[in-house]
């Protein structure tokens, strides 16, 4: 999902029921949503993006990083990986990020990793996508 609608359709889904949808995509009961706010990164494109403010009483304050997709798209754990690092950069709070897949892959598409790791000259980046 890219462009004005999915952009729409995906802070409007998140914002009928932010507390349900946050303790949904953390599985954590007692994640609350604070806000959602701004994941415009002048630099960056990312339509289809929602950042909620959250809080965790164990976790304290977080950013939930929800991307919706139709379908898989292989660049996608990079491109996380990049909008966490932003968003943490942005706001100084650890970001959770989330994919959501709409439509399943076919079957000549990839597994959908839950993982992204890279290693360039001695740095390791890791980040888990749930």
């Amino acid at each position: 999902m890219t462009g004005g609608k999915a952009d729409i359709g995906s802070k409007r889904l998140i914002s009928l029921a932010p507390d349900a949808w946050v303790r949904w995509v953390t599985q954590r009961p007692d994640v609350e949503a604070r806000e959602v706010v701004s994941s415009d990164f002048q630099w960056v494109s990312r339509e289809s993006d929602v950042l909620v403010r959250a809080y965790s009483p164990t976790e304290g304050e977080f950013l939930v990083l929800n991307e919706l997709q139709l379908r898989y798209d292989e660049r996608m754990p990079r491109r996380m990986h990049a909008y966490a690092a932003l968003a943490e950069e942005r706001y100084n709070l650890p970001a959770y990020p989330v994919l959501v897949n709409i439509l399943p892959s076919s079957a000549t598409t990839v597994p959908v990793p839950n993982r992204y790791e890279a290693s360039f000259m001695g740095l390791q980046a890791a980040v888990t996508i749930t």
